[in-house]
């Protein structure tokens, strides 16, 4: 009988009296600090602590570009109870306090992403060495997964680079890149990568002869601020202030995260460490965190292309159109090695479109993300042009030009005559249908939906649209090139509006008709913001685009009105009025060079909304019929199979348009609250307010069989 043997993790070479430990996880792309690891790692430590050839450790990975991305969030689904997570917590905690205490040096080496679980235990080191490459990120995300740092992090992060810069670090989950973690003092030292492992031994030498140093690159303000009770109240203070203004106390980790600091400085490390096991898992059972991780799994899933053993090969795409979106969507693709043909009317337009991105990039290297080579060797994958010359050697046609139908179809005729037989033709339409502009096509089957949301360099999603008549390579095609930019993808079947636009609609619609009821711009925002969006109805009519808005509810309002639904005007209105938003600086708010950082409102607006004189309404109504619109219209769309999956609805909703995010989508957000709840509260406002506030169907039969989407 033969057994096989579990490939290691951890793979070990000694040189020079130094174990070389190479972090590498069997069939994986990336490591995860999980159980296994832990074991793996432990009976290393014994092996290091009782064999006196040993000097010390150094901690690489074997990963291309990858230390660690963090904990294993697969070990959250073994356990239910708030004591089960702070265990778990206090696991990690023993493995890192005895890495903290070893005598023996360990210093580890970090290349690639080092993230959560990763970034804690290069803390808990003796000597952190950072590869000076732009790959290299390091960050404590678990806020954005509604937690604190499980593992030390608000103890020894504090303790290393300053209790305000780590807070930022914590409280945003944002990256620190290497040239970062040298100034701040987190990295004893930035090599390149190839010479790494030379540093990191010679480090556990300078360590056995008790020479090396801890830098602490604070500033004297902040070691004066930070070096007191008194100080750091007030630094506890501000930040709790500070917090509760951006998250609108919608998200409990944010405070649990100062709260832990503050009481590991009150009481010690040592309190502080299981205070914060304590506080991880109050954290990890709250409906927040549920819902933030349901949302990474969701994420992680649409990272797999269902469709990969389909997908062609693309080098080339052109780009039809470059204004914002197609200048956007240029840059994402270059950033992948795409060589872009960005083709618009005049040359001076698409010079324009070219001149944007390298401004985008200038501030990257300005910002040290980039080197200036690397800028100089993705903007000579750009290639402004007002001809089709070229085209029958491009894979795929990205169209971001206006919303005319007969443009779009015209553009179809044009890219068949001058592509090849096996070229993607992709509009980033932002409502109208695929069909349609397939519609005189000579090859329907190569015609896909590819909406990009703007900025496209910062959205996440990217909603792919398939008709009866897209071919399965052509979804696949899409959806790796989306993969490859960096975006979340969610596929859906052709519609008016298809999913993200249709959902946008009547939450857009309910807002221009509570303006009409009298409500003022001022209050529909801040009461939204409170609710969890990032930005208000109004201030997001602006952005889009007002002109857009009226083009979008007209190509809507058919469907609604078949329901009975009540459908503003006041869009078109205000486009026939010269009112196109942001973009030519007159819309419901004030864009005038001279006008104040705090937006002001445009006080002309209200002329066409009954005039000056508003009334106050209650700021649940305003949330309850703005989000319980965009909701209902999501089960719609499952009901209508536009959508394939509640996954993708929740995707869509939150990465797409900011539903917020600690609610889980509008698909979590019905299971949360219970399906008759909700049906509850629509069946009120439809008695208050007509037919467009009756229950789909669907969600009735949901609310019928006590059921939940997930």
């Amino acid at each position: 009988m033969t057994t096989t043997t579990k490939p290691k993790i951890l793979q070990t070479e000694t040189v020079d009296s130094v174990l070389i430990v190479r972090l590498d996880t069997p069939g994986e792309k990336v490591n995860k600090l999980n159980e296994p690891m832990i074991e793996e790692f432990s009976a290393l430590l014994d092996r290091l602590e009782t064999d006196d050839t040993l000097e010390g450790a150094l901690l690489i990975s074997g990963k291309e570009s990858n230390f660690i991305a963090g904990a294993d969030i697969e070990m959250f689904k073994t356990r239910e109870t708030a004591d089960e997570l702070s265990e778990l917590s206090w696991t990690g905690h023993e493995i890192l306090l005895r890495v903290e205490q070893f005598k023996k040096p360990i210093v580890v080496g970090i290349h690639g992403s080092c993230m959560g679980g990763g970034t804690e235990l290069a803390l808990a080191c003796h000597y952190r060495i950072v590869s000076d490459h732009n790959s290299t990120k390091i960050g404590l995300p678990e806020v954005k997964l509604g937690l604190l740092p499980g593992m030390g992090g608000t103890q020894r992060l504090p303790r290393l680079i300053g209790i305000q810069k780590a807070l930022t670090y914590m409280l945003t989950g944002k990256n620190m890149y290497s040239y970062q973690a040298r100034k701040t003092g987190f990295a004893n030292e930035t090599v390149h990568q190839h010479a790494m492992k030379d540093a990191g031994i010679r480090a556990v030498k300078k360590l056995r002869e008790k020479k090396g140093e801890q830098p602490d690159n604070r500033s004297l303000a902040e070691k004066a601020l930070e070096g007191n009770p008194l100080g750091r109240n007030i630094i506890f203070k501000q930040a709790l202030q500070q917090t509760m203004g951006r998250t609108k106390g919608n998200y409990p980790a944010p405070p649990k995260i100062i709260e832990s600091v503050k009481y590991g400085y009150k009481h010690g490390i040592k309190k502080g460490l299981r205070n914060e096991s304590k506080l991880f898992g109050e954290l990890a059972v709250t409906p927040e965190s549920r819902a933030l991780v349901q949302l990474f799994f969701g994420m992680n899933g649409a990272k797999k292309n269902p469709l990969d053993e389909k997908k062609r090969d693309v080098k080339r795409i052109g780009v039809l159109g470059a204004g914002l979106m197609g200048s956007g969507i240029t840059e994402v693709s270059i950033e992948e090695g795409y060589h872009v043909w960005l083709k618009d009317q005049t040359l001076e337009n698409a010079v324009k479109g070219e001149a944007e991105i390298e401004k985008n990039l200038n501030q990257k290297v300005g910002k040290r993300i980039l080197s200036g080579f690397e800028r100089d060797e993705r903007m000579s994958l750009v290639h402004p042009t007002v001809s089709y010359d070229g085209f029958d050697k491009i894979d795929l046609v990205i169209e971001a030009v206006f919303e005319d139908l007969e443009l779009k179809q015209n553009i179809v005729k044009d890219v068949e005559q001058n592509g090849h037989e096996k070229t993607i033709f992709a509009s980033n339409t932002s409502s109208l249908p695929i069909t349609d502009i397939a519609a005189k096509a000579k090859r329907p089957e190569n015609i896909i939906g590819m909406h990009y949301f703007s900025p496209v360099q910062k959205m996440p999603l990217l909603e792919i649209i398939k008709t009866e008549k897209t071919a399965d390579w052509v979804i696949a095609t899409a959806y790796d090139v989306g993969l490859k930019q960096d975006k979340t993808v969610i596929v859906v079947n052709d519609g008016p509006g298809f999913y993200t636009t249709r959902i946008l609609a009547p939450f857009m619609n309910e807002a221009l008709l509570l303006l009409e009821e009298g409500a003022s711009i001022e209050q529909l925002d801040r009461a939204m913001k409170q609710f969890g969006f990032p930005v208000g109805p109004v201030a997001l009519l602006d952005e889009v685009g007002i002109d857009v808005a009226a083009h979008v509810a007209e190509t809507l309002s058919n469907k609604f009105e078949a329901r009975g639904a009540k459908t503003s005007k006041k869009a078109k209105e205000l486009v026939e009025a010269g009112y196109k938003g942001r973009k030519n600086r007159k819309g419901f708010y004030r864009y005038e060079e001279s006008s104040k950082k705090k937006k002001e409102i445009n006080p002309k607006i209200y002329e066409f909304f009954g005039g000056a004189n508003r009334k106050s309404f209650k700021d649940d109504e305003i949330q309850q019929r703005l989000t319980l619109m965009m909701v209902n219209e999501a089960v719609y769309c499952l009901q209508e199979n536009i959508l394939l999956s509640p996954v993708d609805g929740d995707l869509g909703a939150i990465l797409g348009l900011g539903f917020p995010p600690f609610l889980g989508g509008p698909f979590r957000y019905i299971d949360r609250e219970g399906a008759a709840a909700v049906v509850k509260r629509m069946e009120k406002l439809q008695k208050e307010h007509g037919p467009r506030f009756k229950p789909a169907d669907l969600l009735l039969e949901k609310s019928r069989k006590n059921q939940g989407f997930h």
